[in-house]
């Protein structure tokens, strides 16, 4: 008996911790929508009370203010080129160095795992610079080679583990077949890695579409600036409109939040069945 009421109660403690660090996490979440309908006469008053009506003035005057159809459509180009081609050149790559472990291939991994670790800051101005010998800064298109540029070395490594789980007698069947070893992989491999696929495209779109960084530095005109540069104008040197910033950051939201609610279930299986094998 007393061990079933030292059981309960350590459930009952777990339960309550549980809910404390769900409440913890939800909390900027309810700063969030609740400031995006205030005034910012109720915000100065009280910043964490409920508004006195949900009015939707913010968002009215934030879809106005950031130019809302441009920058959703400057967002969406530079998130769906770029986790199209960050898929597309990291599934070639770690499928390559998965099946090639020595010389060149040996090399290549290991450069792709030590350039994981270099911040951005130290390749910002050497970037930068490149960018402008090239023609490319005020252009989506330069965007799009940084972000992926930065991200092909994470995603390879994913690809790397994701492909050595898959035995290596469905491509002996398909040479076997006719198949050329470019067939194989597109036939072959690629249907096979659609777990891992699904988890680099849900990551990397979170991460491309909420950039901050890169798009503040490679795009300073106002026509190709994305929904994340275009919240940081509401704060300028000697006033900030918070309430129609957290507006805009909720509109900003919503079409991640779709996406991730639609490859959420891909996001784990896929890191633990393939990335953490070697």
């Amino acid at each position: 008996m007393n061990f079933g009421k030292a059981k309960k109660r350590e459930t009952r403690i777990l339960l309550i911790l549980g809910l404390l660090v769900v409440l913890i996490f939800l909390f900027p979440f309810y700063i969030a929508i609740v400031q995006s309908f205030k005034t910012q006469l109720e915000t100065a008053y009280n910043a964490l009370a409920l508004p006195g009506a949900f009015r939707l003035d913010n968002y009215y005057e934030a879809v106005e203010k950031i130019s809302f159809s441009t920058s959703l459509k400057n967002s969406l180009i530079v998130t769906v080129t770029g986790v199209l081609l960050i898929v597309l050149c990291s599934s070639m790559s770690g499928y390559a160095i998965a099946r090639n472990e020595g010389g060149y291939f040996k090399v290549l991994d290991r450069l792709f795992l030590s350039s994981i670790m270099v911040p951005f800051q130290v390749i910002m101005i050497p970037a930068y610079k490149l960018l402008k010998s090239l023609g490319l800064l005020n252009h989506l298109a330069g965007e799009i080679v940084m972000l992926v540029g930065i991200s092909v070395a994470y995603s390879s490594f994913l690809y790397v583990g994701f492909v050595k789980s898959i035995p290596m007698e469905l491509e002996d069947a398909a040479r076997i077949d006719g198949c050329s070893r470019f067939q194989t992989f597109w036939v072959i491999v690629f249907p096979l890695l659609k777990p891992i696929t699904a988890t680099t495209a849900a990551l990397h779109a979170m991460w491309l579409w909420n950039d901050f960084n890169i798009s503040l530095i490679v795009l300073q005109k106002d026509a190709v600036r994305t929904l994340t540069i275009k919240q940081f104008y509401f704060f300028s040197e000697y006033a900030s409109d918070y309430n129609m910033a957290f507006a805009a950051a909720m509109i900003g939201m919503i079409p991640i939040l779709v996406t991730f609610l639609f490859l959420q279930k891909y996001l784990v299986s896929g890191i633990t069945s393939g990335a953490v094998k070697g």
